[in-house]
């Protein structure tokens, strides 16, 4: 009977000590997960120092602490900013996207909310370019548009209401790069269309660039398959308009001895007041 006691007691002191061997190794784990609880400002130095180094997801790491731990700290506005280029620059383009929409809704009158669209629009603009546009070459006009649009949109806002913006110049010349690529993605899918003998459909194509992209390169290209398509619908008045059109303002590039100053001044230069030549003249300077 003792024997069987001592049993039982020795049974129970040892699932007593594994349960305080348990809890003290549970305390010890506790200990070693909590962070210590950083002022602000030591918080976002440290944020911004890894931002510095290029260090960016331990950055984003530190931002988003800062955001829990103190939303409406001193620094809530610019972390926020900050966590928009860090998202960019970690390649993390919705992240992004989404961080610089929050605060557009968040903060319409911000003094840096043009730095938030431009942002934006950059962020779509290299999403377009695609991971190995550095290395070799790519016809980005055959892509999906919707990247370019987004970004046109983002850059013409900021353009628009934000004139005097440090970030207007750049966003204006992207812009133009944007607008030549969408001209060019039209004239794509006109040529498809054509390839099909959709003519309808092309000539639709063709005339949308007409209408909406007149100051780049993709109007020839745009009058050139008006030409066939309203010929194969049997259009002739149609098609003979295009052809004068595009005999009048490009056979003049491809006559030799002929110089600019010669040539009479076309429709098309008198509807854009000269504005095509001007940009033509600035991107070859």
């Amino acid at each position: 009977m003792i024997s069987a006691l001592a049993h039982h007691f020795r049974h129970i002191a040892i699932s007593l000590f594994l349960l305080v061997a348990l809890g003290a190794c549970s305390n010890q784990q506790t200990a070693i997960e909590v962070d210590p609880v950083l002022p602000e400002t030591e918080l976002y130095k440290q944020a911004m120092d890894k931002l510095a180094a290029d260090n960016f997801i331990a950055a984003i790491d530190d931002l988003e602490t800062i955001e829990a731990r103190y939303p409406f700290g001193r620094y809530s506005d610019q972390v926020q900013l900050e966590m928009i280029y860090a998202y960019y620059r970690s390649n993390q383009p919705l992240a992004a996207k989404e961080a610089a929409a929050r605060f557009i809704r968040l903060n319409p009158d911000h003094e840096h909310v043009d730095y938030a669209y431009y942002l934006k629009g950059l962020t779509s603009f290299e999403e377009n370019k695609g991971a190995l546009d550095n290395y070799l070459t790519s016809d980005k006009a055959k892509k999906d548009p919707g990247a370019m649009r987004e970004s046109f949109n983002d850059f013409n806002t900021l353009v628009q209401q934000f004139p005097q913006s440090q970030y207007a110049a750049d966003a204006k010349a992207r812009m133009v790069y944007l607008r030549n690529l969408l001209a060019e993605h039209e004239i794509h899918v006109a040529n498809y269309y054509m390839s099909r003998s959709a003519w309808l459909a092309a000539a639709n194509r063709a005339q949308y660039v007409l209408e909406n992209y007149q100051l780049t390169p993709a109007v020839k290209p745009a009058l050139e398959v008006l030409v066939v398509a309203y010929t194969e619908l049997g259009l002739d008045d149609n098609a003979n308009n295009a052809q004068r059109v595009l005999d009048e303002n490009f056979a003049v590039a491809e006559t030799p001895n002929k110089t600019p100053e010669s040539a009479p001044e076309s429709w098309f230069d008198k509807l854009t007041f000269g504005l095509f030549n001007d940009a033509g003249e600035q991107q070859a300077d």
